[in-house]
């Protein structure tokens, strides 16, 4: 009986160690997809900030420096 258990053991104990291989494989390419995933959205999530801060900043180039500049721009209908 034992020495069938053992030799049973023997069939299955490579399956086993490949199964395993195999699922631990699979959950880390989960892992590392999420952890892309998330770096991402983060990186679309920066990109878009930036955009907004930039568009911000070139707004404020544009502006009237003082006050007659800034009559001047309403006379010419530009503001």
């Amino acid at each position: 009986m034992i020495a069938v258990l053992a030799s049973l053991w023997r069939r299955v104990l490579p399956w086993l160690t490949l199964a395993a291989a195999i699922l631990l494989f699979v959950v880390g390419a989960r892992r590392r997809g999420e952890q892309a995933g998330r770096a991402a959205e983060r990186l679309e999530k920066l990109e878009r900030t930036n955009h907004a801060r930039q568009r911000m900043l070139e707004a404020g180039a544009d502006r009237p420096r003082n006050r007659d500049d800034f009559v001047e721009r309403l006379r010419k209908g530009g503001f």
